[in-house]
């Protein structure tokens, strides 16, 4: 189970808005508790006194960035749904399909706070005009879909999904979908073709899903984290949202981070954005003894590894792009110094590969292709050349070759592994034959 690692002593609703609920026994938030301490008010507040295009405007102006790991937009993704006279009434999705390498935030909120993102997907589905909600969850989070069914349940009996939610005379309602574990459902579109029933393939865009999505009508898809940030803004207001940071960062509102990999403390934080990487390194409790920080990636197995020296940067959305990063799901990987650069991203290579749809051939045939090479240098049985093939090919999977992003998120930690620390590449082809690396650990190993 996912830790917060913030006793409940420290969390207000103020500060923390989206984990100040939680036990310190990691035990669900059960309805008549989460009801007791503001639960659904941002509902009642919503139906009572906004539009959907007002509602959509403060969540819009609050500048909320999806926390899946684009960064895009939540308020201006809604202004792009269709709507109007004769517009059929279509869908929200959340994005529960967490299987991000590192990232293990949304697993927290589903098993401990489902009703958090219920009133989340409430809200964007009044936003949305939308008449019904899909939580596309990861099939292995079997805790979270437990804990969600229940809640949905509860929500249902007192009013709050089903006919006229909370006697507004707006119907909605939310139903679960468990995947069946494959990373490419983190595309949207590929997500939505395998809540049709069909193949996990990414659709050709335009149509975009505002326009024409689920079973062909307007939908908008939004992560977990990404939908449970909403109430706090309606509960709250703006200015609260925007000003979360202190001015460390234009983005607004908290977000969950975490640190994985060889520290001492492991686990969860729900901080400001612009928290520094440094600040939450150190909340980790630092790295183990006798080892120390040689890279690291900012938000998951599809983001640039960065270097100790990048610690003192903000994590946001445009401070960490600017470093030759993303910052992704803002989870930290920590690599520590006895660990190899070309065992990782062989590690990672062979992730991606994997999970690859095959739906175009610079990914389908690529991705393996690296790995092949990459396992030739971590047995020290490179060519010359291997490794200006490999930036080729971490170019040619670049944005705007290949049908989606996944191969572009696969390119960049390769990419950015070899750029920092070619040497160690370097060795794989020039030391004898069959020397291999003294510690290929796997990037996250613990």
């Amino acid at each position: 189970m996912s830790r917060i690692l913030q006793s409940a002593s420290e969390r207000r609703a103020e500060t923390h808005p989206l984990t100040w609920r939680l036990h310190d026994d990691q035990s669900p938030v059960l309805y008549d508790e989460y009801r007791k301490t503001e639960g659904y008010e941002s509902v009642v507040k919503a139906l009572s006194n906004y539009t959907p295009e007002s509602l959509t405007d403060e969540v819009k102006e609050a500048n909320l960035r999806g926390r899946g790991g684009a960064g895009f937009s939540a308020g201006f993704k809604w202004s792009l749904t269709m709507k109007g006279e004769g517009v059929p009434r279509g869908y929200v999705v959340c994005n529960a399909d967490e299987m991000e390498p590192g990232t293990f935030k949304d697993r927290l909120l589903m098993e401990q706070q489902p009703h958090l993102l219920i009133e989340g997907m409430i809200l964007s589905g009044f936003a949305n005009r939308a008449k019904q909600g899909y939580i596309f969850l990861r099939g292995e989070y079997h805790l979270a879909a437990e804990s969600i069914r229940r809640a949905l349940a509860d929500a249902r009996a007192n009013g709050w999904l089903g006919a006229s939610v909370n006697g507004s005379g707006w119907d909605f309602d939310i139903a679960l979908h468990t995947g069946a574990g494959r990373y490419i459902c983190g595309e949207e579109t590929a997500l939505i073709n395998s809540l049709e029933g069909k193949r996990a393939n990414p659709r050709a865009k335009p149509p975009f899903p505002g326009q024409s999505g689920a079973w062909g009508l307007p939908t908008v898809v939004n992560n977990v984290e990404t939908l449970c940030s909403v109430p706090g803004i309606i509960n709250h207001g703006v200015a609260w949202f925007q000003n979360f940071s202190g001015g460390a960062s234009a983005d607004g509102g908290s977000k969950i981070f975490g640190v994985s990999g060889k520290v001492k403390n492991p686990g969860l934080w729900e901080l400001p954005m612009g928290t520094t990487g440094r600040e939450i390194l150190e909340r980790a409790g630092g790295m183990r003894d006798g080892l120390s920080l040689k890279s690291w990636l900012p938000g998951g197995g599809s983001t640039g590894f960065l270097l100790p020296e990048h610690l003192d940067l903000g994590i946001d959305f445009d401070t960490i792009g600017k470093a030759g990063s993303r910052m992704g799901t803002g989870l930290l990987t920590v690599v520590a110094d006895n660990q190899s650069m070309v065992s990782l991203a062989r590690n990672l290579e062979e992730f991606f590969a994997r999970e690859s749809c095959g739906w175009c051939t610079p990914c389908r045939d690529g991705l393996p292709w690296s790995v092949k090479i990459l396992r030739a240098l971590e047995a020290g049985e490179g060519e010359p050349g291997d490794i200006e093939l490999l930036e080729q090919m971490t170019l040619d999977l670049g944005p705007g070759r290949t049908f989606c992003a996944h191969a572009p998120g696969a390119a960049m930690p390769l990419a950015s592994a070899i750029h920092h620390f070619r040497d160690e590449f370097e060795r794989g082809i020039t030391r004898p034959k069959g020397e291999a690396h003294a510690d290929p650990i796997p990037v996250g190993s613990v």
